[in-house]
Parts: structure tokens; C-alpha cells; sequence
């Protein structure tokens, strides 16, 4: 009888490709979002629980001021109007983007155009608005300017989201 040899341990083999195409994998800008990310984890546990609102604000403020025209003016809208809204949504950063959240979730947040080399912002909520109608609703919208047609439909939407 032939003696097994055991296993090495600690050693990896590498995966092979099956279709002869490389992946693309992330974006450069979907890398630098998900640094975005680790960076708001890190700067939220150096700050503890006790961190308030003003130190969310601040971040999303300094994240509006880094972009540029016309994303900079609808997020400087869209800030006061979030705040008018609802009130009781707390502002901070989200994978490097301005967010508003409740009770620590993340329920709407804005994109701009530039982030992603996109034609339009977006204005988008997360799963943990309130925003369920039916079996199917909208949960991001397209901007390209604010009117106030589309300012009282936000502001709208928020307030209901943050219910």
C-alpha cells in the first residue's frame, strides 16, 4: 500500500480562466468609492458613538464644496431640502457621497454625474426608505437641474421615505 502524503497546508492554488477574456473587475472610480467607504468606517470609529450630527454634516458639506458645477448646486439644494423635509435625518458620507440616514441606515443619498463619468446625478433611496407602494416603485431618479416641480417631488418623497 502506497503512504499519502499530507496535505500542505497554507498554500493556495490560483484560479485558472475558462474563458480566455481577463474580468475588468472594478472601475477605478468604484475602487476609490469603496476607499471612500473604509475611510467614513474608520473616521466613524475613531469618533465613537458619541459623535453628533455636526460632524455628519460637516462631511457632507465638504463632499458637496469638492464637486463641480451643476452637481455642486443641486446637492446644495438638495441638502436644504432633505433637511426642511425631514428633519430627523441625520446627515453623513456613504461611500463618498452626501447621505441621510435614520437610526444609522443610510435612506436616501445623491451622486453626481461626475463620480461616475455619467450624463446625470442621481438622487437615490436605499431599502431602508419607506417608499413601498404596491409591488413595484422607483427607488432613484435621473437629475439633470432642479425645478421646483422636482424640488416638491423630492421633498415629498423624503418625507415620506424617513416615515
Amino acid at each position: 500500500m502506497a503512504e499519502r502524503k499530507p496535505a500542505k497546508k497554507g498554500t493556495q492554488q490560483s484560479a485558472k480562466r475558462t474563458t480566455g477574456k481577463a474580468s475588468k473587475g472594478f472601475t477605478d472610480e468604484e475602487r476609490a468609492a469603496m476607499r471612500e467607504r473604509a475611510k467614513e468606517l474608520k473616521a466613524a470609529a475613531r469618533r465613537g458613538p458619541r459623535a453628533g450630527n455636526a460632524d455628519g454634516e460637516s462631511d457632507v458639506l465638504a463632499k458637496i464644496a469638492e464637486m463641480s458645477e451643476p452637481d455642486r448646486a443641486m446637492a446644495e439644494r438638495l441638502h436644504a431640502i432633505i433637511k426642511a423635509s425631514a428633519p430627523a435625518l441625520s446627515p453623513r458620507t456613504w461611500y463618498g457621497m452626501p447621505a441621510y440616514a435614520k437610526d444609522g441606515d443610510v435612506v436616501c443619498f445623491f451622486q453626481s454625474a461626475q463620480r461616475f463619468k455619467a450624463r446625470y446625478a442621481t438622487f437615490g433611496f436605499s431599502d431602508k426608505a419607506n417608499l413601498d407602494e404596491g409591488a413595484m416603485w422607483p427607488t432613484s431618479f435621473a437629475l439633470k437641474v432642479l425645478t421646483t416641480a422636482e424640488e416638491a417631488r423630492i421633498g415629498a418623497l423624503v418625507k415620506k421615505a424617513a416615515s
